[in-house]
């Protein structure tokens, strides 16, 4: 599979609810409606070959999938990068000023000066999957919130109230659940991927789930690209004779924080893992830190089980 896809023209868009801007080429941004007709006119009056084209947006809270869907469905090349590591790029280019024709130019500039993950085409199952695995993690938000609420509720009506909620959404987060098995159990390949992350030590249904739905490039890029679209790699922050503290920043954050907490699991019971953390404490690693290099670690452990088709071995950590 050609995940980074070497093309002749990088199209920068903007995206909004209603509305899509899209910066062509240094000198042209064109403005269209955020529905597929204009999709369709865009694409036929294109001047470009639709084989050399790629169409690059930020992430902005599902605006986006209309037409990066629209996209992937007439096989032209998409990407969906990070919005804060766009907005840095800016400023570090002296890009201050911001409005939706700027964004399109700053995108379409980013997209030129990185190499891009190309997005893939997707069934109606593994789109179904998506909005599942969303769906499950905003009922999880919502019942953490009660849970918060219930801690310094005091009235007696009001305990009632938020314990009835709390139930209500935990019983749609076990549906939801059972949903996201059941559609993952009738998908063969869904099925041996996450047989292989079941096997791990610390990886759950709902952990393995979010993983492959969530990141569907584990097995399929090698270990410093996906730790880099996790967001969990290390970047250097030096200057000049300065050593400044590598730091994690970008990424996917919904799948890593989805992450973080069966790592704190994978800590306590994996072996593998368990002993890599007390050897980066004994080495003086603060705890915060000796986290993410678990995370990192077993993260590019099971990104090579996928991409070579093994199973789990505690010989990993030798």
């Amino acid at each position: 599979m050609n995940t980074f896809n070497k093309v002749n023209y990088k199209i920068g868009v903007d995206v909004s609810k209603k509305k899509l801007d899209i910066a062509i080429d240094e000198d042209t941004v064109i403005t269209i409606e955020n529905t597929e007709s204009a999709f369709q006119g865009l694409l036929k009056n294109l001047l470009y070959p639709l084989e050399e084209v790629h169409f690059v947006m930020e992430a902005t809270g599902g605006y986006e999938r209309k037409f990066a869907r629209y996209l992937l469905s007439k096989s032209v090349s998409v990407s969906i990068v990070n919005a804060k590591r766009v907005r840095d790029y800016a400023k570090a280019m002296g890009k201050l000023a911001k409005n939706d024709t700027i964004d399109a130019k700053v995108i379409r500039a980013f997209a030129n000066a990185i190499e891009l993950v190309r997005l893939e085409e997707k069934s109606d199952k593994d789109y179904e999957l998506e909005g599942l695995v969303k769906r499950q993690q905003q009922l999880i938000k919502l019942q953490t919130i009660e849970k918060q609420h219930l801690e310094t509720a005091s009235e007696k009506i009001v305990i009632r109230s938020i314990n009835t909620v709390i139930k209500l959404l935990e019983k749609q987060i076990v549906s939801t659940e059972k949903m996201i098995v059941t559609l993952m159990e009738n998908t063969e390949d869904h099925q041996k991927r996450k047989k292989l992350l079941l096997g791990v030590q610390g990886i759950g249904e709902r952990t393995a789930s979010t993983l492959l739905i969530q990141l569907p490039e584990l097995g399929k890029l090698n270990n410093k690209q996906i730790s880099a679209l996790l967001g969990v790699a290390p970047f250097c922050n030096d200057s000049g004779p300065r050593k400044g503290k590598k730091q994690i920043w970008g990424g996917r954050k919904v799948v890593r924080s989805s992450f973080y907490m069966p790592m704190l699991n994978a800590i306590q019971y994996n072996p593998v893992i368990k002993a890599f953390y007390k050897r980066l404490l004994a080495r003086g690693k603060i705890r915060k830190v000796a986290v993410i290099a678990c995370m990192r670690k077993l993260l590019t452990i099971i990104n090579s089980m996928l991409r070579n088709n093994t199973e789990w071995n505690p010989k990993y950590g030798i």
